[in-house]
């Protein structure tokens, strides 16, 4: 697909496609929002494609948004354009004759935008999201990525919206319990998200006061792990706070995961660390222990004001990126300025985990902080 280019060479804009894909994220409305407005006050009109690449090439799934839908929606968690992490064109399931069957709908994808008169789309998503519309921006789809997930793993940016708030959730659920857990004299352990990386597990786990927190970057080891927990019982210290990242895995074990079986998919998901965990702790030390896991908590909610105005900034940036043609790539977050990198190198790149040489985990580990790998 050529975009039309004016005498200045920059492309001719009339309207333009938004969608968001993957996992919902807090902020999502803040990126929408400020997209649309900008383009609005460009002139341009804006179609907003609902349950992400689904709604390009399955009928009544696209609508014109106008300033008066996003009224209000700065400040609400969720995406107004709903969103799903299956709609992948390129490997669609659909069932025929009682079978599931994968199609290459990408033509399909082509011949919609097409039709919609679409001058570009803003995709607004994880690394999956992404990769499909580096996929599309290869088969001449004029695309500019979003950078979002809670998880804050994805290359090419410094931060991504919604991880803010994630950690804002997860360390509200920890400051809770630790009055129940000096309640009972008891040892909760709780599991986060983060998938392959520990940044919310970190993060929260320092900033919630946890006493021992696992990461995926750091293996542990349950005799260290149990050995800091009767520390605390000795110095009467009758409770303890664990925070494992769903991602953590017990030195030479593996990643804890289940099999999920949806649509005739299956899929294998992190989790069952908290438990397993809990239980070790218990068997161990005879220490009443109780997990939790907060799951899709960190999902939801109001975005922080950090991420309120990441989003917004993105948002807006996206347009830019879009008036200035520079299709096939993603705005970033390069302090203190947002900033463009290409789609091909999110793509390829490989995830952001917490660095071991962290000053987070240094500081951490000064003031006592177990990470399972060594008596602090």
């Amino acid at each position: 697909m050529a975009t039309r280019a004016n005498r200045a060479g920059k492309p001719i804009i009339r309207r333009i496609g938004i969608s968001t894909g993957g996992g919902d994220a807090p902020g999502l409305n803040a990126v929408i929002r400020a997209a649309v407005k900008s383009a609005l006050n460009r002139g341009w009109e804006v179609v907003g494609i609902r349950r992400g690449f689904d709604g390009l090439f399955k009928p009544g799934m696209a609508k014109k948004l106008t300033a008066k839908d996003v009224a209000g929606i700065l400040t609400m968690g969720g995406t107004i354009l709903g969103t799903t992490n299956r709609g992948n064109p390129f490997e669609y399931r659909t069932r025929v004759g009682g079978k599931t069957v994968v199609k290459d709908m990408s033509g399909h994808v082509l011949q919609s935008v097409r039709k919609m008169g679409l001058d570009a789309i803003v995709c607004i998503g994880g690394d999956g999201t992404l990769q499909i519309a580096r996929r599309l921006a290869d088969m001449g789809v004029p695309v500019v990525g979003v950078p979002k997930t809670i998880d804050n793993d994805m290359p090419g940016t410094v931060v991504t919206f919604g991880y803010d708030t994630a950690v804002s959730t997860a360390t509200d659920a920890l400051d809770k319990l630790h009055s129940t857990a000096a309640s009972h004299q008891r040892t909760m352990v709780v599991e986060v998200m983060g998938r392959y990386a520990g940044w919310i597990a970190l993060n929260s786990g320092v900033a919630g006061g946890a006493d021992v927190i696992l990461i995926p970057e750091i293996p542990f080891d349950m005799d260290v792990v149990c050995k800091k927990i009767e520390d605390r019982y000795r110095r009467k210290r009758n409770f303890a706070i664990v925070v494992a990242a769903e991602g953590a895995m017990p030195a030479g074990g593996k990643m804890f995961t289940r099999e999920h079986k949806d649509t005739g998919r299956q899929e294998v998901l992190l989790g069952g660390i908290a438990q397993w965990v809990a239980e070790e702790i218990q068997n161990r030390t005879g220490r009443e222990t109780r997990s939790l896991v907060l799951g899709h908590l960190q999902r939801g909610g109001h975005p922080t004001t950090f991420d309120r105005l990441l989003g917004t900034r993105f948002g807006a940036a996206a347009i830019r990126l879009i008036a200035d043609g520079g299709f096939g790539r993603m705005v970033c977050l390069r302090p203190p300025t947002i900033d463009s990198v290409s789609l091909e190198e999110v793509a390829t790149g490989k995830p952001r985990t917490v660095p071991l040489d962290a000053d987070t985990i240094l500081s951490a580990r000064q003031m006592g902080i177990s990470f399972g790998d060594r008596v602090e």
